[in-house]
Parts: structure tokens; sequence; C-alpha cells
């Protein structure tokens, strides 16, 4: 434990990916169109989480809007590293304000709401300008402060693919092997027209099993790495990386692929690594 340093480059990519994820929603939709009103729910935004900005201020897509540019001012400095300290409570409550106020979600505004609530800890104990460069703790109650919160981020990742993977062994589609044609073929969710045209051949044939069945060997490993030694950890990574950006290619969940990009880096690049990046600096950074 003694050695462990969570403040580099690693950490500071992984949460401006997963910031990211959420300015590319917020910046990329209009308001009417993530605050919608939905069947059952007599009012927009939802109401569910109630100390939630978007739930705060008058229903009306004027304050709903200056909310929502707020937010993407302040996504756009955790984006560029500005001081962790004081943006990592705030990138958690712009994450849960947004996730418990919206009515258009996907999986990656959970996985942010999760994961920058579990990065509060690590935030609060980084005083470096900018979560781009290289520093070290200054004493062991830091450490310890910083330590418990990576290794549940870990955790907390490990069992996403955990719970997908249950999630759909349990439906007959994807024990079968045919639930990728079924989810490709969705007119709301699934391929364009381009990428069906390529792809159907080897949806409408007994090779649909491979996409079908290697989706769950992948999230099983995924799950499973959490346990692989540490030398490992890249080519799991790099399988991960590889599924989720086939994901934002052809189903375009470019939000969703990048908040598990962040997710993935926090998991499996070691935490002490120093990321070759350009601009990068050293605050009394010694490796380890």
């Amino acid at each position: 434990m003694i050695h462990f340093n969570c403040l580099s480059n690693v950490y500071g990519l992984g949460r401006a990916l997963i910031a990211f994820s959420t300015l590319l929603t917020l910046l990329l939709n209009p308001v009417h169109e993530l605050f919608a009103p939905m069947s059952g729910i007599d009012r927009y935004p939802t109401g569910n989480g109630i100390l939630s900005l978007f739930n705060i201020v008058p229903p009306n897509y004027f304050y709903l809007s200056i909310v929502k540019w707020t937010f993407i001012v302040f996504l756009l400095l955790i984006i560029i590293g500005w001081r962790p300290r004081y943006t990592g409570i705030i990138h958690w409550y712009i994450s849960y304000s947004f996730y418990t106020a919206a009515s258009t979600l996907d999986g990656g505004d959970q996985v942010a709401v999760a994961l920058t609530f579990l990065l509060i800890p690590i935030t609060l104990v980084d005083g470096r300008k900018w979560h781009w460069s290289n520093s070290n703790f200054t004493n062991n109650f830091s450490r310890v402060v910083a330590i418990v919160p990576y290794y549940m981020i870990r955790l907390q990742v490990s069992l996403i693919y955990l719970h997908s993977f249950l999630a759909k062994i349990s439906r007959e589609e994807w024990i079968n092997g045919t639930a990728v044609y079924y989810y490709l073929h969705d007119p709301l969710f699934g391929l364009n027209d381009f990428f069906l045209s390529m792809l159907d051949p080897i949806l409408k044939s007994w090779l649909v099993v491979i996409p079908t069945w290697g989706t769950l060997i992948v999230q099983l490993l995924l799950f499973g790495a959490l346990f692989a030694p540490k030398n490992h950890w890249k080519y799991y990574f790099i399988i991960g990386i590889f599924m989720h950006e086939i994901f934002a290619l052809m189903l375009g969940l470019f939000s969703f692929s990048a908040a598990m990009a962040g997710a993935l880096i926090l998991y499996l690049i070691p935490i002490n690594k120093k990321l070759k990046l350009t601009g990068g600096k050293n605050e009394n950074y010694q490796k380890n």
C-alpha cells in the first residue's frame, strides 16, 4: 500500500472520458428531447431526484437550457483537467442531476453516476492543478483515503460486465445464438441501412452465433479480468475497447462507448502508470 499512487494521468484520462460522454449527450441533444414528457409521468423533468438541479429550477425549457449550458461549461473544465479537488463533486452532481431527471438515458449515464461518486474521495485528496500531470501523495492519510475507492471502482466495473452477462444468459435468444440478429434489425436501435446491407448475409446465416456468443464471452472475460495478473490487463483492455468501439460505430452508441472507455481505463490500466500524453507535466512525480 505504501507504493500506491493514483495521482497520474491514467485516472485523469478516465474521468475525462466519462465527462466527455455526458458532454456529448448534453451538447448534441436539445432539452425538449432530453426532458420529453413520457407516458404515465405528468411532468418533466421526471422528478426522481429531488436534489437534481434540473428538478429544482422551474420546469420549462428556458431554465432547463440554462442548467444544461452551465453543466456543459463545468464538464469542459473537468475534461481539460482543471483542479480535480474542486471539480470532482461537481462532476458527480452533474451526472446525478442528469440521470435522475432526463427521460432519455443509456447505460453510460448510469455508469457515470456510479463512477463519479466513487471518484469523489480520490479527487478530494488530489491537490494537482491539472489531472494530466503526475504527482505523488505527500502523506499516507491521503493514500489510504484514495486506495479504498480505487479498488471499489475496479470491483464496480467488473460487476457491470457480470450483471450484463447474467442478464443475457437468462434469455433464450442469447443462448441459441440469435440475439444479435434481432438487436441489429430493430428499427429504432439497430443498424442503419448502410451497415445492414453489408452485414445482413451474416446475420441471416449460422454465423450470427459468433457475435452473439462472442459478446457473452467478452463480457465474462472482462469480469474475470478482476482476478487477472496486472501484466495481462492490457489484453483485456484492448478486447473491451474493441467491443465498445464496434458498438459506437455500428449502433451510434458514442456517449455510452466513451463512458465505458473511461471505465475500462480506471479498471484495466495500472493507476500509477504514466501515460505518454502530449503536454503532461510532473508535479513531484516519482515512479513506483
